[in-house]
């Protein structure tokens, strides 16, 4: 047995538990599919409010800044660490989201037409990335069915 750890090659009939094997973060459960969803669809819900309410200010704080490096980083290696197609977009798109909220909270002399553009922009791909949640309920199941046989 120790060897077969050593070279890193577990038998499946050892005994030994594989906790991450199908490749798919979000697909596994509806759960996560409809927390993306719901969680996209506010965000893009208060990007297009800040519009239809002319609120073009930004935070620029480097408190804002580093929460979005974390969440960067952390979206980033989710992204990596997935083989599903429509998990990697997602994730990706979420990326691209913190990325330009990143961005904008570093620039402190943005102008608000800018600021209005961002939030058009952020907004859409929010938009984008609910919608693309949804394609990962469809296959919720699929993990299941195929253990299952």
């Amino acid at each position: 047995m120790d060897r077969q750890v050593k070279n890193g090659k577990v038998k499946a009939g050892t005994g030994a538990k594989q906790s991450y094997s199908s490749g798919h973060l979000m697909c596994r459960t509806p759960l996560w599919a409809v927390a993306g969803f719901l969680g996209c669809v506010y965000f893009a819900w208060l990007s297009f409010s800040h519009v239809t309410r002319q609120e073009y200010d930004w935070p620029h704080d480097w408190w804002t800044a580093a929460t979005y490096i974390v969440w960067i980083l952390l979206l980033a290696g989710l992204a990596l660490d997935t083989r599903c197609l429509r998990e990697r977009v997602f994730f990706g798109l979420l990326v691209i989201n913190f990325v330009i909220g990143c961005g904008l909270t570093l620039w402190h002399s943005i102008p608000a037409v800018n600021v209005r553009t961002a939030r058009i922009g952020t907004g859409t791909l929010w938009a984008l990335a609910a919608l693309l949640s949804l394609t990962t309920l469809g296959s919720a199941s699929e993990p299941r069915r195929k253990g299952s046989r």
